[in-house]
């Protein structure tokens, strides 16, 4: 029995989700269904997808690597019901795109190559840079549309924004790790625990002001602007990190595998979205864009 798009929708959810009842909730429909639909997308495939648990599921390394092929399938199939649904604007033109360094590699890959399929014909220019200077250039008609973190958005006046995704701070701990078995995990558990401190957009910020509002000053074991570094960092044991669940993967380039828990309390969530300046008469290109994000939107939230 070859596997069905819902079996994909549906493992999807619960590797992005990390559990089946975040999935259930989020789909709308019983955890049994949910449940169901995983095992029989694993016995089709022949390949245990995720790793049973008391504290829930855990995705392997053969699920980490038939994830990127169900996103894959979902969005090509979302392509082709665009395709159909409405009349495709293949002539010519511009769209310049603005991005921070923590989304270029996790929500702007996916959805420019998405973009590019569907609109050959414009030609796409994107720069790089933090958030304060990309809102510089939006409000300056420099930038058409920008994908960044817009949760600490500083021109809400002169800048329109839609959320694309909201990722929640989750702890980083190498294989083995104390906390790893702990059933509930406080703010006051990690406290003295070596920190690999990301320097990205507004991640230290955030960060500080948590651990500071303790009235405890973080033990900073090492700060870098680089995701891969963390990850080996952590996954060797010289530290644990809070980061927002988008950059999680559960291997690290060194193939050491990432764990990742749930922190009790009031933690910041991570909003990810588009911004472009409000009440500008934005360019077909640009137009098309937020459209084609708007529908990738819709399949994470299916």
């Amino acid at each position: 029995m070859a596997f069905t798009l819902r079996q994909l929708q549906y493992f999807v959810a619960v590797a992005e989700l990390g559990s089946v009842s975040r999935a259930a909730q989020n789909l709308s429909i019983s955890q049994s269904s949910v449940t169901e639909a995983v095992k029989e997308l694993e016995s089709d495939l022949g390949v245990t997808l995720f790793e049973r648990h008391p504290r829930g599921l855990t995705i392997t390394h053969k699920g980490h690597q038939f994830l990127r092929h169900a996103t894959k399938i979902l969005a090509e199939v979302s392509d082709a019901r665009t395709t159909f649904s409405r009349e495709q604007e293949w002539a010519g033109g511009r769209l310049q795109l603005g991005v921070t360094s923590l989304v270029a590699g996790y929500v702007l890959s996916d959805l420019l190559a998405r973009y590019r399929r569907a609109f050959p014909g414009v030609d796409v220019g994107a720069i790089e840079d933090n958030g304060d200077y990309l809102e510089h250039l939006l409000v300056g008609g420099e930038l058409d549309v920008a994908v960044m973190v817009i949760s600490n958005l500083r021109d809400r006046m002169a800048l329109q924004a839609e959320i694309l995704e909201v990722s929640p701070y989750r702890l980083w701990l190498p294989l083995g790790h104390a906390l790893g078995d702990a059933e509930i995990i406080g703010i006051n558990d990690i406290v003295s625990e070596p920190l690999i401190m990301l320097t990205v957009d507004e991640i230290e910020e955030n960060t500080g002001k948590l651990l500071a509002a303790l009235g405890a000053r973080p033990h900073v074991a090492f700060r870098t602007r680089s995701v891969e570094a963390v990850r080996s960092l952590v996954a060797t044991g010289a530290g644990i990190a809070l980061l927002p669940d988008l950059v999680y993967r559960p291997w690290s380039l060194e193939g050491d595998r990432i764990e990742s828990r749930d922190i009790s309390g009031a933690l910041p969530v991570v909003q990810v979205g588009m911004v472009w300046r409000r009440g500008s008469s934005l360019p077909q290109a640009a137009r098309d864009f937020i459209g084609i994000a708007q529908g990738q939107r819709s399949i994470r939230q299916r």
